[in-house]
């Protein structure tokens, strides 16, 4: 009977973000970073350099999760609308942001036990032919971090700088410009001081720094998988802008990140004086990051005071 006016009071579900600049520039350095890691694996194999090869299987991770960054973009784009998902697609591109960040741990675990051996079980190194294959890979690594430092840093901050996706595929070119830089620096150093036993220590370095990179983004991104409740200090201001209005007591309060950069809530209010749903989300209209709010108003019996501890 009220099919005429139930718009105004349904909820848009697409909390997806929208960067086709960020698409566009991950597809270019997934081209880039598949043509260096062929270059680099079968270098590495024929001039026998650890450091060149660990470069270059680390490469080829990237053009993984590269793709998988493509992927996240492409299907939240699909099925933004898409009435099967409760929240819409805003989790898909941290979801693809935390499958990137666990391919870098599998390639940094990769790169300690075959540094390992080589170190145990040196081999000759062709060093001038791997230094200048070690110093493409660089360059193709700069231009790859140019071409992404420009939406990862300078887009709409209030959408892009959230886009895990995006951060996620930046901080893959980040490491391949790590590891080129540690070959380059171990095979220089085996060429003019004999140091050959550098080019396995520079692997495990890399590996190690990739590993904690690869932890920070985990733990970025997990806790959003996970539904974890809003941060404890911005709960707390919530919870006492309702409360200092009337009588009003929270008796349960839920609030969850949808996307990115969008929360969705659910608030029980326990009260004596209960109002529309419309003047408690005034109270919290400062509380722009909650986008999607449920609120629940139990009127209190005459015989009972509101006195409901907060939660």
């Amino acid at each position: 009977m009220h099919q005429k006016t139930l718009e105004r009071w349904q909820h848009d579900h697409d909390y997806g973000l929208t960067n086709s600049h960020g698409e566009k520039r991950t597809t270019q350095v997934l081209v880039l970073t598949a043509l260096t890691m062929v270059v680099e694996i079968v270098a590495g194999s024929m001039f026998n350099s650890m450091a060149l090869l660990a470069d270059g299987w680390h490469m080829g991770t990237h053009v993984a999760a590269f793709m998988i960054a493509i992927f996240a973009y492409r299907y939240g784009r699909k099925h933004a609308n898409n009435p099967t998902f409760s929240f819409g697609t805003g989790k898909v591109s941290v979801l693809g942001g935390f499958a990137s960040a666990v391919v870098l741990a599998a390639v940094a675990l990769v790169m300690v036990f075959e540094s390992l051996h080589r170190f145990f079980e040196p081999q000759e190194i062709y060093f001038n032919q791997a230094i200048v294959v070690a110093i493409i890979g660089l360059l193709i690594n700069v231009i790859s971090a140019f071409i992404l430092k420009d939406h990862h840093h300078h887009g709409d901050h209030s959408h892009h700088h959230h886009d895990h996706n995006l951060k996620a595929a930046y901080m893959h070119v980040l490491a391949d410009a790590l590891t080129s830089v540690l070959a380059i620096i171990a095979l220089f150093s085996g060429k003019y001081f004999g140091w050959n036993w550098l080019d396995p220590i520079m692997g495990i370095v890399g590996a190690v720094v990739i590993l904690r990179w690869s932890y920070l983004l985990i733990k970025e991104t997990s806790p959003i998988l996970l539904d974890n409740n809003i941060e404890e200090e911005q709960k707390l201001a919530i919870i006492a802008k309702i409360e200092n209005d009337a009588d009003n007591r929270i008796s349960d309060f839920h609030a969850w990140k949808v996307g990115a950069n969008h929360y969705a809530a659910i608030i029980s209010i326990v009260t004596h004086f209960p109002k529309q749903r419309e003047h408690y989300v005034e109270l919290i209209k400062t509380f722009d990051q909650l986008t999607h709010i449920t609120i629940e108003v139990i009127p209190c019996p005459n015989d009972a005071a509101p006195n409901t501890k907060s939660v």
